[in-house]
């Protein structure tokens, strides 16, 4: 069953990129990140709210509660630094980047989690990695300069999505996932929040485009699913092949950028795609 919770993350997560992209064209990013993560805690605590399982914070452990807050920021930093870089780079090269994460995470899972690093395990990292510099193309010389800081904030997306799952996966050791996901995302509200405040954005809340603010909206409802599917599926699931699954999201997302971005990939492109696909089934079957 946790195959196909996994299943439904991939599908809800490969949509959130495609609404979160819409929602930020003229909308500060970190704004826009604060706003849709209301929308995401709500979810998250209503979904608690109907399982019953609020009444089990008190007994968590001060191990597990450390877990829970560091996995949560580590959310908070992957998505301020994903959502920036969607906003000023091309959404089928953020979300590959982003999605290489399961890279990461594999070594991460071998070396603190002693999860199994198998051949085949190897093999797809390679395939994997391959793919993502098939389809991460170079900028033109004149727009190096412009664009080139994208690549930065999706490659620090990809490492703090790889240290929340670890850490994600160690916080929910005996915690009903949906009360995992809640204290997650009210640490990455504050998170994001305070960013926020920081960097003087509240301001410009009154004046975000309608439009914008639906599809923030719709990207927030988009992740809360995402989120509360992955986690439930990393509660009884293997995490490498989890992840794997999750990170099957890329196809989705290119699929619609093609279609409403007008992100079109080249044969190199899609090469890389494939590999990254091949992979990505690799560690799946």
């Amino acid at each position: 069953m946790w195959i196909f919770y996994a299943g439904l993350s991939a599908l809800f997560a490969g949509i959130t990129s495609i609404l979160a992209k819409a929602g930020i064209k003229e909308t500060n990013s970190t704004l826009a990140t604060a706003l849709r993560t209301i929308v995401v805690l709500i979810l998250a605590w209503g979904m608690v709210l109907i399982v019953g399982s609020q009444n089990t914070v008190m007994s968590l452990s001060v191990g597990t509660w450390t877990f829970l807050i560091l996995s949560g920021i580590a959310t908070g930093a992957s998505w301020l630094c994903y959502f920036r870089a969607l906003q000023i780079g091309e959404v089928n090269k953020v979300a590959v980047i982003d999605k290489s994460s399961i890279v990461l995470t594999l070594v991460f899972a071998f070396v603190f989690l002693g999860e199994q690093l198998t051949l085949v395990k190897v093999a797809a990292i390679f395939l994997i990695a391959c793919g993502t510099l098939l389809m991460v193309q170079k900028q033109p010389l004149e727009n190096k300069v412009a664009n080139g800081s994208w690549l930065v904030y999706a490659g620090l997306s990809a490492l703090f999505a790889s240290l929340t799952t670890i850490l994600g996966k160690v916080g929910i050791d005996g915690v009903e996932s949906n009360l995992g996901t809640a204290i997650r995302t009210t640490v990455v509200l504050i998170m994001s929040w305070l960013m926020v405040f920081i960097t003087n954005k509240e301001v410009n809340v009154k004046s975000i485009n309608k439009k914008e603010l639906t599809f923030i909206f719709l990207s927030g409802l988009a992740t809360g699913a995402s989120w509360l599917f992955y986690y439930r599926a990393l509660q009884d699931g293997q995490t490498s092949t989890v992840v794997a699954i999750d990170k099957l999201s890329i196809a989705v997302t290119v699929f619609f950028a093609y279609f409403i971005f007008k992100e079109k990939l080249n044969l190199k492109a899609l090469l890389g795609l494939g590999l990254i696909i091949t992979g990505t089934l690799c560690m799946i079957f």
